[in-house]
């Protein structure tokens, strides 16, 4: 033979011992075609090859040698070669044991007979009748003999509509043909020259013929019903699949002696051979045959020797001739020179092209896993045919099931579990796992076989990947989820299934109506023998392609549809002695509390929480299944499996509703994945730290829609309506889940309470119990993002409780009357309020959070502040008592706790937000204690001196922290603090200035103090451009400590001086009269649109109100001012004024006559007044001045 031979030891697979792998490739020649084959043993059941014993000439077959039908024969399990007949479904047997090959590298697997009965059709005018069935790229052939179908459809009646068929098909009846004597002499002829042989200590002797034939040579001749191989059974019992999720073989066995793995050009190809293999001395491998010398070769067996030595890689053949059972000679022939032998020329192109022609036209029409389809050819006939028995045993009237529907079905699990198996490159896969199992299915009968229709519908839902929706990332998938999409192009190996059963050019040609019923029709054999007659377009995917679910909820409710399928059949082969009281899947189990006061709710909570948690610590926990399912059992894992893939299913569809803010469906959806916990806790023994993981995510989930569900009181009715609501699926499984458990164990969470104090209370205990989980169970080290993310929420859930005692109280202080004390009530606010607010702080520093440490540290400052209105006193006439030592405790206090929170910041880099919340806070603090120490000042307690001390400090310290000079939107409010501060302090020098007597130095230092003060305050308001009403004021008290400073002088020029500061301070205030007068026009505009709805309008009355004041004060300050003028002027003698004093004197004169016409007016409205006082300004103004102040 042509080319190296090369026997190599292979890959092991799980094999008998005696397994081997061996490859070996060759080229056989025929003229100048070369047809390249590669063959691999993927597995060897054979002894070692036993060396050929050449026989004598002369020797007569006829005679039983001694070693004939021993057990020990070196031949083993070949002992009848080539003429032994395979049991049916041979195939499967091959795909069960290499599951690997199955639907991706191999194109066929087959017996090596029915692959040479194939090739041999355009040869041969005898019959062909095969089954073929389709997984994947994979093609499995087996012979379909009719004979036997028909002889066991007169038993069982299974075939009776195939037999229907086929007679009105060949258009006769049915009769079994017998095999002639002469076949059965030729069998035993052939096994006698074999065990002849053999080489060895038990060599072949003749033995004297008898009488009496042994039980072998009849057995021989014609089988006994015992040892008969029919069709099988339609699989009546069913092993379960095993651990593993593998299924059982059913009774199909791989029972070849060789299988190989052969490649034929380009077809992949796993054979299963017993062709017996000789060698030793110079002959490493040859095949024996037998010939009639009588009868030459002819083409057919030539293509059979041929075919046999490339599948098992033999490169020679031995020829025995004989005549009448007397052995005449031997011929050795290589393998290559078979094609070439007298009588039985043939070429091998023509070989190889039937067999891509055979390939092709089946993998184009049999398109549809699962279905049984059969290749038939009539004796004597050119036409091959190719019918769907599926379509056609589903269109009988009775609704048979075709018997190889579980052989089909186990398959396609087998493979597709195989795939599942194989997860890092599974994932491009789905598609075809999908595919594969729904196939499974439909094959599989649900009352007799509940594991395999348990485990298949759990692997689809496994399919599915179940994660909470998160913000998107780079490394985004199709549609949102790269499990969810089925690529098209990922293995070019898969071919395109079409829908339908349209093929081109293989469509039933309408001629004869038997033909409408075949998919379709080799017109002719001789076509086959035409280069690529028959070819493939169309690449072939799996016709249920895997769904692409875009949205998260499609993607749960398909598993949840797959997990209640799984648990229906588990539950159906459950048996128990008596059954539960069955559950009325439509009624909802009501799981409220008799009482909804808080004080209840949380001393259940407290019970249930210990009674969780000691169930968690146990050591000892028992199976407490109310089904009775037996620990360890297929139901029993499978289950744990199937309720596990629901709960993860009901956790994703609440995390999705939280984020539409869907909260009675998310809560819904949680406590339904915290019962199928229960369910499971109640099944597993031990702890899993993925589950228990599980299990803090759904208490952590439930805990954050309790918190929004609080938070979002005003759409209760709709939420109610989402959390009552449920689908029928979610009644099964839950009804299905109450087989196992009572699912209360997590009722104390998952109802949906009307009080917010029960409803913040529950979110506590939520994070409470998933913090307490994940430290009983000592997964916080493991876990310690999931630790943080708990503490971080029981953080936020005590600031939130810490809040809502907090306005509770400060609701009570408004409601109390102001002459009543502190209540109990209050103080217990205060309280809890307080001890929820040091527990937060405690979780946050846990995790080193300082941010929102300080949060939580400004909270418990500002309920400080609280308690210190609430000790505020009131004398007896109700009005604001003195400041008391109380309230300036607890502002103090407060004061410390902004300084922890900024201790805890530690820089405004830190988080610039809070920082600058922090400040403005504790600038707030101060400002209020220096305002009521001002406005209150305790002087029955404290000297004037040390009031005005600690007034000034408080506002020093609120003005350091009242940053005015960083932009940010409440950079207004600080510019207007500081202003006001400004004001109080320069009102407040003021008044000391006017009451201090005697001490110069000091007057002196007031008088400076309040002119700062004065000045800072006036410019601050105006930055503002929306206080005209307090730069008004300010301007007026400027006017005010003008005009005292000029009753304490007594020289004219003192006192002419001051006046014209007080009168340059009156002439600034034109800009808040112009904005005020502004703001009067727009209001009388809008109120002539609204139907003067804005005259009724009580805060627009008292702006008015002061700004009347105002401005009747500010009259009554320019007319002092002026008549002073016009007095100190007028006394001059004329001859000392200069003209500009005359000019002076001439305009106030004029401004103060003007200005006494306005005021006896009483007619005028306030804008009219305003528009008169800025047209005297103006007048007041130089023209250079006002000149630079329109430019400005």
């Amino acid at each position: 033979m042509e080319g190296a031979t090369d026997l190599t030891k292979g890959e092991d697979i799980q094999k008998p011992p005696c397994e081997e792998q061996t490859e070996q490739a060759s080229v056989s020649s025929n003229g100048s075609n070369e047809i390249k084959s590669r063959a691999i043993v993927k597995y060897s059941s054979a002894p070692a090859a036993a060396a050929f014993a050449r026989l004598q000439e002369q020797t007569d077959l006829k005679l039983p040698p001694a070693n004939w039908l021993r057990e020990n024969a070196k031949l083993g399990p070949t002992i009848l070669g080539n003429s032994r007949k395979s049991k049916p479904f041979s195939s499967f047997g091959m795909a069960y044991d290499f599951i690997d090959t199955v639907g991706k590298e191999v194109d066929v697997v087959a017996d090596s007979e029915n692959i040479k009965k194939l090739l041999k059709i355009p040869y041969s005018k005898s019959h062909v009748s095969m089954a073929v069935h389709r997984i994947g790229r994979t093609l499995l052939l087996d012979e379909l003999d009719i004979q036997e179908l028909f002889m066991r459809s007169s038993q069982t009646g299974d075939w009776t509509w195939l037999k229907e068929f086929y007679q009105r098909l060949m258009d006769q009846k049915w009769q079994r043909k017998k095999k002639s004597k002469e076949h059965w002499y030729q069998k035993a002829i052939l096994s006698k020259f074999l065990y002849y042989s053999i080489n060895g200590d038990d060599a072949a002797e003749p033995v004297p013929s008898t009488s009496h034939q042994p039980a072998e040579e009849q057995d021989l001749r014609e089988p006994s019903r015992s040892d008969h191989v029919a069709w099988p059974a339609p699989f009546e019992t069913l092993s379960s699949v095993s651990e593993d999720g593998a299924a059982s073989n059913q009774g199909l066995k791989n029972d070849f002696v060789r299988n190989i793995l052969w490649t034929f050009e380009d077809i992949h190809m796993l054979v299963g051979s017993n062709m017996p293999i000789f060698g030793g001395g110079r002959y490493p491998a040859v095949s024996l045959r037998l010939r009639d010398n009588n009868k030459p070769i002819n083409v057919l067996t030539g293509i059979d020797y041929w075919l046999d030595n490339l599948i098992c890689n033999v490169p020679e053949l031995v020829m025995c001739f004989h005549v009448n059972g007397i052995v005449q000679k031997y011929e050795m022939i290589k393998t290559e020179d078979i094609p070439n032998l007298e009588n039985s020329n043939f070429s091998t192109r023509v070989i190889k092209d039937i067999a891509q022609n055979i390939l092709s036209f089946l993998k184009s029409n049999c398109t549809k896993e699962g279905h049984t389809y059969w290749l038939f050819k009539a004796s004597g006939s050119d036409i091959v045919k190719l019918y769907d028995l599926t379509t056609l045993c589903e269109e009988t009237e009775d609704k048979y099931r075709t018997p190889s529907a579980m052989p089909v079905a186990v398959l396609l699990y087998k493979v597709a579990c195989n795939m599942m198996i194989k997860k890092p490159q599974n994932r491009k896969h789905y598609g075809t796992i999908r595919t594969l199992l729904l196939n499974c299915l439909k094959l599989v009968d649900k009352g007799r076989h509940p594991q395999i229709i348990a485990s298949a519908n759990y692997m689809l839902s496994e399919l599915f990947q179940l994660e909470p929706k998160k913000e998107e990332s780079g490394e985004g998938s199709l549609n949102g989820n790269s499990d969810e999409s089925y690529s098209e192009d990922e293995e070019e190996e898969e071919e395109e299934l079409p829908d339908s059963d349209e093929n081109g050019s293989y469509s039933c040609p309408p001629n004869p109506p038997e033909d409408c019923k075949a998919v379709a029709i080799i017109k002719s054999v001789r076509e086959l023998s035409v280069p690529e007659k028959y070819k493939s377009t169309h690449q072939i995917r799996p016709s249920c392609a895997f769904p692409v679910c875009s949205d998260t909820e499609e993607r749960c409710r398909l598993v949840l549809s797959y997990v209640l399928e799984g648990l229906k059949s588990i539950d159906c082969s459950i048996k128990k002695e008596g059954e539960l009281p069955a559950a009325d899947p439509n009624t909802p189990i009501p799981l409220k509390y008799e009482d909804e006061s808080a004080n209840v709710v949380s001393e259940c909570l407290e019970k249930q929480m210990a009674l969780f948690l000691q169930k968690m610590e146990s050591s000892d926990k028992q199976c407490s299944s109310r089904s009775g399912i037996a620990p360890g059992s297929w139901q029993f894992k499978m289950k744990l499996q199937l309720i596990i893939k629901a709960s993860k299913a009901y956790f994703v569809l609440s995390d999705a509703a939280m984020s539409l803010q869907k909260y009675g469906r998310a809560l819904r959806y949680v406590k339904l994945a915290l019962q199928c916990y229960d369910a499971y806790s109640c099944l597993c023994t031990n702890q899993v730290p993925d589950v228990t993981l599980l299990l803090c995510q759904y208490l952590t989930l439930c805990g954050d829609i309790q918190l929004m569900l609080a938070q979002n009181a005003g759409n209760r009715a709709a939420y109610f309506e989402e959390y009552n609501y449920q689908t029928r699926d979610d009644q099964e499984i839950l009804h299905s889940l109450h087989r196992e458990s009572s699912c209360q164990g997590f009722s104390f969470v998952t109802d949906l309470l009307t009080d917010l104090e029960c409803q913040l209370s529950i979110s506590c205990k939520c994070y409470e119990a998933a913090n307490d989980i994940l430290v009983v169970t000592n997964l916080k080290n493991q876990s310690p993002e999931q630790q943080s993310q708990v503490l971080k929420r029981l953080g936020n859930i005590r600031n939130e409780i810490g809040v809502f005692y907090m306005n509770q109280a400060a609701a009570l202080q408004t409601e109390r009357s102001a002459h009543r004390g502190v209540s109990s009530a209050e103080q217990d606010l205060w309280k809890k309020s307080f001890s929820s607010f040091e527990r937060g702080i405690a979780s946050f520093k846990s995790i080193e959070d300082t941010t929102n440490s300080a949060l939580l540290l400004c909270n418990m400052g500002r309920l400080m502040r609280i308690c210190a209105q609430a000790h505020c006193s009131s004398g007896n006439d109700e009005r604001r008592g003195e400041f008391s030592p109380e309230e300036a405790l607890y502002y103090n206090k407060a004061v410390d706790y902004y300084h922890k929170a900024l201790k805890s910041l530690n820089k405004r880099e830190t988080h610039q937000a809070v920082w600058d919340s922090v400040y403005w806070e504790l600038s707030t603090t101060y400002f209020t204690m220096a305002t009521l120490l001002q406005d209150y000042a305790p002087i029955s307690r404290k000297a004037q001196e040390q009031i005005e001390k600690e007034v000034t400090e408080a506002m020093m310290k609120s003005l350091k922290y009242c940053d005015v000079d960083t932009v940010s939107a409440r950079q207004p409010l600080c510019q207007y603090r500081a202003a006001t501060i400004h004001h109080r302090l320069a009102s407040m020098y003021h008044s000391c200035l006017r009451n201090q007597v005697g001490d110069e130095h000091l007057r002196k230092q007031h008088r400076v103090m309040a002119d700062l003060h004065y000045s800072k305050a006036v410019k601050l308001f105006q930055l503002l451009k929306d206080a005209p009403c307090e730069l008004l004021r300010v301007q007026l008290e400027r006017v005010a400590f003008a005009e005292f400073q000029m009753s304490s002088q007594n020289s004219s020029a003192g006192k002419l001086k001051s006046l014209c500061g007080a009168l340059e301070i009156m002439m600034k205030t034109r800009c808040a009269f112009v904005v005020l007068q502004k703001e009067l026009e727009c209001e009388s505009d809008q109120g002539a649109e609204d139907g003067n709805e804005l005259a009724t309008d009580s805060s627009g009355n008292l702006r008015t109100e002061e700004v009347v004041k105002l401005v009747n004060i500010f009259e009554s300050r320019l007319s002092f001012v002026l008549l002073q003028f016009v007095k100190l002027l007028s006394s001059k003698k004329k001859s000392s004024n200069p003209p500009e004093e005359e000019a002076s004197l001439k305009t106030y004169k004029q401004v103060y006559s003007s200005l006494l016409r306005a005021s006896t007016n009483k007619t005028s409205t306030l804008t009219e007044r305003l528009s008169v006082l800025i047209n005297l300004l103006d007048q007041l103004t130089p023209k250079s001045e006002a000149n630079e102040t329109v430019i400005q």
